[in-house]
């Protein structure tokens, strides 16, 4: 039995639960949200040869029982043609945390090396803890009605290895939407099985939502961001007593000089250090993330 038939019965005093939607463009993530959110909240027609979502987008529900649910939009598998501030900007939009990705596939469409390529990217930009955070939707659910078949019978023909390793990754929580179905039965038993999966990801993470903050790329940027400001601080400390001492017509070795002059030294050493860190990480396929991210970094 796969996990996207099972919950658990523990409360979670969470008053809201917030989820992003990332997935190839055509993969149907925004009709995803719209069916989680009961209304048409998210544009999902396709615009000439690329889908709506060109920036993230937040959407809130409040569901029957009460409970709030906050959904953001985003485009295609976070494309980075769009830079990498958009990630920043998703998790900001998550005011307090994302309590679960949703990985979108569609039965329709053969999963590719470039979703694997791209869930890597995912990884590596949020750090490996995403993982504990997952839960995979298929959408085309009216597809394999037609044909008969149950979700399980389309894992079995053929399920290529990497998305059986994605599945094994996040426990094999999945569940199958049917974005099509004017059947409000169906409707209500698949978000419930949805919502049950984004309890059970609660749950076991304590409770504790996904913020970012473990991810290496941020924590590169914000050390280095301070190394910064440090030596800046200094330098202007620096030139504003040498000034002085030219002012004064004393002498360029005053004690205060030669003070800040190994401070800026000890400052600039480190900021080199963080450069040095992002500099090597220019030949690697994550580099370009980090250009976007710091286009003030002249080592990038």
């Amino acid at each position: 039995m796969s996990q996207s038939s099972m919950h658990d019965d523990r409360e979670l005093t969470s008053p809201s639960r917030t989820v992003i939607l990332v997935g190839r463009t055509g993969n149907g993530k925004s009709a995803t949200g719209n069916s989680i959110l009961g209304r048409k909240a998210f544009k999902s027609r396709a615009s000439s040869s690329s889908g709506v979502t060109t920036t993230c987008e937040l959407q809130s529900a409040v569901l029957k029982d009460g409970q709030i649910i906050n959904v953001i939009d985003t485009p295609g598998m976070f494309d980075f043609s769009y830079g990498s501030e958009l990630m920043r900007k998703c998790i900001n939009l998550a005011k307090d945390g994302i309590h679960a990705i949703l990985v979108v596939f569609s039965v329709r469409t053969r999963f590719t090396q470039e979703e694997e390529a791209a869930l890597r990217s995912l990884e590596n930009f949020f750090g490996s803890k995403i993982k504990d955070y997952m839960i995979v939707v298929f959408t085309g659910g009216d597809e394999l009605e037609t044909n008969d078949e149950t979700l399980e019978d389309y894992l079995g023909r053929g399920c290529p290895q990497p998305l059986k390793a994605i599945l094994t990754s996040c426990h094999n929580r999945y569940v199958l939407f049917d974005n099509k179905t004017k059947d409000e039965t169906k409707k209500a038993k698949q978000l419930q099985q949805l919502l049950s999966l984004v309890n059970t990801v609660m749950l076991q993470n304590d409770g504790r939502p996904y913020t970012g903050d473990t991810s290496p790329e941020l924590q590169i940027e914000s050390r280095l961001k301070e190394a910064t400001s440090i030596l800046e601080q200094k330098l202007a400390e620096e030139h504003a007593a040498r000034l002085e001492a030219e002012k004064n017509e004393q002498k360029i070795s005053n004690d205060i000089i030669p003070q800040l002059a190994a401070q800026v030294k000890e400052a600039k050493k480190e900021s080199d250090k963080l450069h040095k860190q992002l500099a090597e990480a220019r030949d690697n396929p994550w580099g370009r993330i980090l250009r976007d991210r710091l286009p003030w970094c002249p080592y990038l």
